[in-house]
Parts: structure tokens; C-alpha cells; sequence
């Protein structure tokens, strides 16, 4: 009687894979550290193709089957299809994305505009500058985007 166990290593590289494809703009794509440089996600496809490269090995193991080496094969190539996606849309095409031709750059000064605060007044930012806090003028305005207040 030949018993074959399953292949799980095989199948958890190219769920790791997937998974590391996807949590990238799910996830990782929220916080700076990760979102700068995907080290996080480069780390899954490590660990992805250490699994991947133990599955394939089994999967061709002398007494294995002809399925199980056809499986292997199909689900490595699709794992690496899935990295070289990953790579291009992330250190490729990203690169493609215009630049902002009207955004201030860093140290800049804003230009002045006039917007309504969450009392509903008017305001406006060299009023803002100009109004003393606490006897002192102020050294910056700090504006903030806040989708929340509804």
C-alpha cells in the first residue's frame, strides 16, 4: 500500500504568496514603514518561497506521483508569477505615476486661502498667522483634513 501524505508546504507558499500580494494595499500600504519600502511583504514571499522550495522538493521526491510533481510546478510558477506582479506594480509602475506640479513642496510656503472651521466661520490663513495665541504670534498653522466631522 503506497500512503502519500498531502503536500502542505506546496499549498501554504502559494496561500503565503496570495496573501502577500493582497496585504499590501490592505494593509501595509496604511503605514509609513511599510509603505515606503514593502520590506513586511517581502518578508511573506520569503517565507512563501521556503515553503514553496520544501513542497517542490517533496513534490518531486522519488515515489511521488506524476499529479503531485504537475501540482507543484503549476502552483511554484504561479507563486513566482504573483511575486514578479508584485514587483512591478510596486517598484515599477509606481514610478510611472506623475508628479504633482501644483503641490508645495517640502518648506514652502502654503499659498493663502480661505475655508469654513467647524464652527462654520470663515477663515483664513494669513488670519491665522496673524491672530496673537496666548499674547504670542503664532510660528506655523497646522491644516488638517478631517473627513469625520459629519
Amino acid at each position: 500500500m503506497n500512503n502519500q501524505k498531502f503536500n502542505w508546504q506546496i499549498w501554504v507558499g502559494f496561500l503565503f504568496s496570495v496573501l502577500s500580494l493582497f496585504s499590501y494595499p490592505l494593509v501595509f500600504v496604511r503605514f509609513p514603514v511599510t509603505r515606503d519600502f514593502p520590506w513586511a511583504n517581502l518578508l511573506l514571499f520569503g517565507i512563501a518561497a521556503v515553503f514553496l522550495f520544501v513542497g517542490l522538493r517533496r513534490a518531486f521526491a522519488p515515489q511521488r506521483r506524476a499529479r503531485s510533481r504537475i501540482a507543484g510546478v503549476v502552483l511554484t510558477t504561479l507563486s513566482v508569477l504573483v511575486l514578479g506582479l508584485f514587483i512591478f506594480s510596486t517598484f515599477v509602475a509606481a514610478r510611472w505615476l506623475p508628479a504633482s506640479k501644483g503641490a508645495p513642496q517640502v518648506g514652502q510656503k502654503a499659498p493663502d486661502f480661505s475655508l469654513t472651521d467647524t464652527n462654520g466661520r470663515v477663515v483664513t490663513l494669513s488670519e491665522l498667522f496673524s491672530s496673537p495665541i496666548n499674547g504670542k504670534a503664532p510660528k506655523g498653522v497646522l491644516l488638517i483634513f478631517y473627513r469625520g466631522y459629519w
